[in-house]
């Protein structure tokens, strides 16, 4: 690997300044994205690896971020498993079946990681087109949030129809928790064979959940998936929204790095941690908005912060807005290559 920024500091390890790379680093705010966007639908550039490969690359040589992160979904599982899945303009996800009785969630499949070949066929293509400039990061959905689409049929403001398996039917919930980790399990170890460098899980609705039923409905699953996966040299990261107030738990399920959202010092977070675990972060993604000298000035404030500090990857405390200014975005990741510690 030419640049082992990313996957020093995911150890632990010294770097000579935080390694970037920014969630939803290839998405809606590059004009790029949109002249893909306009000729496909989601789902066909998602299943189509060099339309996938294309996209993953946009901030590879737009951007120089020091790690890619490959193009797809995280409801992709709930597709395979017989989630009826589509995504509309304005509207985002829907599951025109959705998952509210134990018949249905009977139904699911979970030997089903021959309808995730074309992930494993466009990391393939991904990782020719890097020729080992730079770590390659897959990813999956954490159980609790992929639950939440299949049961609320699509995003949700209250999850209300999720807490209410949960709490009425806590024997439901688990055993579709379970069908999902299993299948999280083998679609990250078939992501691991077909060569990724460094995984993260997204627990993207883990904020909905109390502290008690984060630790019974998301970490013990979350934890199992951790421990399943076949792998050797690479980290994964555990990422919530609501990672502020759940880090302690998320450290236990044994992740590398813990990405944390912006509502927290990220210093004391840190130092609350285990030795050895990571911390990726967590500049709030609305400064991006602010003029340049702002965001150099924040992303400065964060670095001193950190000084000293072993293992810190820069990142945003969740992912990049559509509207934000592709300048602003290149300008801060220029701002982080030029920090040296």
């Amino acid at each position: 690997m030419e640049n082992n920024l990313f996957l020093d500091a995911a150890f632990s390890k010294q770097t000579e300044r935080p390694p970037v790379w920014m969630m939803r680093q290839a998405g809606r705010f590059m004009p790029q994205y949109w002249e893909i966007k306009n000729k496909y639908s989601f789902l066909e550039m998602c299943k189509t690896p060099e339309i996938a490969a294309d996209v993953t690359m946009l901030p590879v040589d737009l951007l120089g971020i020091d790690a890619a992160i490959l193009f797809s979904d995280i409801l992709v599982t709930g597709e395979a498993m017989g989630g009826d899945l589509s995504f509309t303009q304005g509207v985002g996800p829907k599951f025109a079946n959705p998952v509210r009785t134990e018949a249905d969630i009977d139904a699911l499949a979970t030997d089903c990681l021959d309808k995730l070949q074309y992930v494993a066929d466009a990391i393939k293509v991904i990782q020719q087109r890097l020729n080992g400039s730079i770590p390659l990061i897959g990813f999956a959905g954490a159980p609790f949030t992929v639950m939440s689409y299949l049961v609320e049929g699509g995003s949700s403001k209250d999850f209300k129809l999720t807490k209410l398996l949960i709490h009425n039917r806590p024997e439901l919930a688990h055993k579709l928790l379970a069908k999902i980790a299993k299948v999280t399990i083998d679609y990250l170890n078939l992501q691991i064979e077909a060569g990724v460098n460094a995984l993260q899980l997204f627990d993207s609705w883990a904020l909905a959940l109390s502290w008690n039923d984060y630790q019974e409905f998301s970490h013990q699953y979350n934890a199992q998936i951790i421990a399943g996966l076949n792998r050797t040299n690479i980290p994964v990261i555990s990422f919530c929204k609501g990672s502020s107030v759940f880090a302690p738990i998320m450290a236990e399920a044994k992740p590398d790095v813990v990405s944390i959202d912006w509502n927290a010092d990220l210093l004391n977070i840190k130092k609350a941690l285990p030795a050895g675990i990571a911390v990726q972060g967590n500049l709030d993604p609305h400064i991006l908005y602010a003029d340049q000298p702002v965001i150099k000035a924040q992303i400065h404030k964060l670095f001193e912060r950190m000084r000293g500090e072993n293992g810190f990857i820069f990142n945003l405390g969740h992912g990049i807005m559509p509207d934000i200014p592709f300048d602003n975005v290149k300008y801060a990741i220029e701002v982080v290559k030029a920090f040296k510690y």
